[in-house]
């Protein structure tokens, strides 16, 4: 019978001996080395035939693109199993990899804290005007042109999706405390702090906060919910931060409001345009 082979598909920084611990014994565990999608094409009969499972990390996609249906249908009918290292799966085709018959699993909670943490950064950056502050001494004009500060205990904080990331930075950032901490989801959170206020309605929601905070994944039904309509529903001045990915926001939309000053700042995890399409210190993008 011929070995067990998972192809690690991604940069493995912390966890080669755990890679070896605990998938060793199991199969023989292959690196992707390909540099280009062609040369993924072309190895996939070579020196990644025969594989059963495929481990996908996003970095991978720096080389290979995403897992797409061209891709998933180029795969080796040996394989099986694709196991996403992230919570959102938008990277993977999942249609076409039911139609192939091979499983696809994610890490829910992995990211929990790591992207909690980042919003409540951002959080106190936007109140405080940390990022602004900073660039102004490297470029040494000091405190020339720096808006007002906020206290974050006295603004509203709005939270779009309140899973595990959402739940989690709403608990991080009562530590304020913020004035009012709201909600917004399909249904009630059954484990949902009772001081969290759950809002049926999104747009109710967010015509009473004064920060925006979304965690929610992509998917066909999250592309622009936060749209026009809702941006201009918000309070003028408001702060918008986004830790989930970039289409969930109507990106024109969002950068006309920040031209106007009807949003203040705006903060993303993940770009929403390119990089040479915006402008503005109020408007701050972190890529880590």
């Amino acid at each position: 019978m011929a070995p067990t082979k998972v192809l690690i598909c991604g940069d493995l920084v912390w966890a080669h001996e755990d890679a070896k611990q605990m998938i060793g014994p199991l199969a023989e565990i292959i690196p992707m080395k390909s540099k280009s999608r062609a040369q993924f094409y072309e190895e996939l009969s070579t020196t990644y035939a025969g594989i059963t499972g495929i481990y996908r990390h996003n970095t991978s996609a720096d080389h290979i693109g995403i897992f797409d249906k061209e891709l998933v249908d180029k795969l080796p009918s040996s394989v099986k199993w694709i196991a996403h290292n992230g919570a959102g799966y938008d990277q993977i085709d999942i249609a076409a990899c039911k139609a192939r018959g091979i499983g696809v699993s994610n890490t829910p909670g992995a990211v929990d804290d790591g992207t909690a943490t980042t919003a409540l950064y951002l959080l106190v950056s936007a109140c405080r005007q940390f990022s602004i502050a900073e660039r102004n001494v490297r470029e040494g004009k000091w405190k020339s042109g720096l808006p007002p500060a906020h206290d974050p205990s006295a603004l509203t904080l709005g939270i779009l999706g309140m899973g595990g990331i959402g739940g989690h930075f709403a608990r991080l950032a009562r530590a304020f405390p913020m004035k009012r901490i709201l909600y917004h989801s399909r249904n009630p959170v059954k484990d949902a702090p009772e001081w969290a206020e759950y809002y049926a309605d999104k747009e109710k929601m967010l015509a009473e906060i004064d920060v925006l905070s979304i965690h929610v994944p992509l998917n066909e039904k999250t592309v622009h919910l936060v749209d026009e309509k809702a941006i201009r529903t918000m309070k003028k001045g408001s702060i918008i931060i986004n830790t989930a990915r970039g289409k969930v926001i109507d990106e024109e939309a969002l950068i006309r409001a920040l031209e106007d000053g009807h949003v203040s700042h705006a903060y993303c995890h993940y770009p929403c345009q390119p990089i040479g399409t915006i402008s503005g210190t109020n408007f701050i993008i972190d890529s880590s």
